[in-house]
């Protein structure tokens, strides 16, 4: 594949010039004509559906700057959301970025099964895992294949598609389609041992401590020793009939786990053993249609200076105290995507396809940019979609189902440019030791720096 740049100099920092403009909101409102049959009644008139996407920037805090912490090289980034507490900050990468390497990693997304795993490093290699999920090592630094792994799927698991990747201490963990959690040696490549689990998995593990944690699609978490895949403890959420494509992996903090499930329940629990310390529920205020009935937390939650953050399908987007549980504050703005914390400010795409910054402290909305969610806007047919977005060098990154890699200034929320990948991309970017991976649909990972 080659990949085509779009004036790749433009994924600069703010002071760049502007070459992509993000479709403005304009608030478009139907109007309804003709004599009324009988005068209105009296009274005030008050609206029976929360409309979250009418989400505009908090006067209040007009002058407030968006202040960034200084960007730092991070050498690895060992598991889905990057750090286990999924707090990555502001990463170093260079101003003006271009193609390194670009490898098929192997079999991409086809029909129902698809890959919902992103790579992740450490210590010099990047990992992925393929639609078959066999897992291969290469070096961050020119591309070549180290090794890989086939986990020979059982026969009647074939079908089978999700999990993911995580790293800790020298040892990589799969989650698996088919219920199936395997270590292996990340410097060699070989198996250390496997365990079953009650249902297979969409989302990717978590692991620091020498504990890893996996969640099942019906919302049953396991945690294993990571030296030698004994079970220490389980906890089981609400099951759920219908759900979202994918999962969110927990967040870990010291002794503390948060584990988000796809019923809305967001519980946080002892790592060594799995003790309940609180628990929370994201879900509609008032449902009003059958998509938001959906409460699954899809994106990654957050542990960061000792509070927790998350985003829920139903409309709702929380603070909470990791110690006490009690909420600091509560939003009715919904996402799929994980949210990005940087010093005190946080960003994600919201469910109506807004790019929003709040503030960490209060949630008060900075600004609103809408991201193109058509491409026949007109008729509003072939849809959209967008993951991240990831904040490295003054600039956040987002990626789409078009096959575009879009950077966007977090002072503003001002496009800065694009490039074009070929294929779409259905998970985020990562950096790693000042390197831009992006992993595509169709089997390809592609090293930009």
């Amino acid at each position: 594949m080659v990949m085509v740049l779009k004036a790749m100099r433009l994924l600069a920092k703010p002071a760049a010039v502007a070459s992509v403009a993000l479709l403005a909101g304009c608030g478009l409102a139907d109007e309804w004509f003709g004599d009324a049959e009988a005068p209105p009644l009296p009274g005030e008139r008050i609206s029976v559906i929360i409309e979250s996407g009418a989400v505009e920037p908090d006067p209040r805090i007009a002058d407030l700057d968006v202040l960034l912490p200084k960007p730092y090289l991070n050498e690895s980034w060992p598991q889905a959301g990057g750090y286990a507490d999924h707090a990555m900050h502001h990463l170093q990468v260079r101003d003006a970025l271009s193609e390194a390497w670009s490898k098929d990693f192997g079999d991409g997304s086809e029909g129902d099964q698809r890959v919902l795993g992103g790579p992740v490093t450490a210590n010099g290699l990047i990992y992925t895992m393929d639609r078959e999920f066999e897992v291969r090592a290469w070096r961050e630094d020119n591309g070549a294949l180290v090794w890989s792994f086939d986990p020979n799927v059982p026969e009647e698991d074939e079908e089978a598609f999700g999990g993911g990747l995580a790293y800790d201490q020298g040892r990589l963990f799969i989650s698996t389609g088919f219920a199936q959690i395997i270590a292996i040696d990340a410097g060699a490549g070989t198996e250390l041992w496997r365990a079953r689990l009650p249902g297979p998995m969409r989302a990717a593990p978590a692991a620091a401590g020498g504990t890893v944690v996996a969640i099942t699609i019906d919302n049953q978490t396991t945690a294993f020793r990571a030296e030698s895949g004994e079970q220490i403890w389980s906890h089981t959420g609400f099951s759920e009939t219908a759900g979202l494509l994918g999962g969110a992996s927990p967040a870990i903090d010291g002794d503390a786990v948060i584990v988000p499930y796809s019923s809305g329940e967001l519980f946080a629990l002892r790592l060594g053993t799995g003790r309940q310390i609180w628990s929370d529920t994201l879900t509609a205020v008032r449902r009003v249609d059958t998509l938001s009935t959906l409460a699954d937390i899809r994106g990654l939650p957050i542990i960061d200076r000792g509070t927790v953050y998350a985003v829920s399908h139903a409309g709702r987007t929380v603070a909470i105290d990791l110690r006490t549980g009690s909420r600091l504050w509560d939003r009715r703005l919904g996402g799929l995507q994980s949210p990005w914390i940087a010093g005190e400010f946080i960003f994600f795409i919201t469910t109506e396809g807004n790019l929003i910054c709040l503030t960490r402290r209060g949630g008060r909305v900075k600004w609103v940019s809408s991201l193109p969610l058509w491409e026949d806007l007109e008729d509003r047919e072939d849809p959209i979609s967008w993951v991240g977005p990831i904040l490295a060098g003054d600039r956040l990154l987002l990626g789409n189902s078009l096959g575009e890699v879009w950077a966007i200034s977090p002072y503003d929320g001002k496009a800065l440019g694009r490039i074009d990948v070929d294929s779409a991309v259905r998970v985020p970017p990562i950096v790693s030791n000042g390197t831009v991976y992006i992993q595509t649909e169709d089997g390809r990972l592609t090293a930009l720096r």
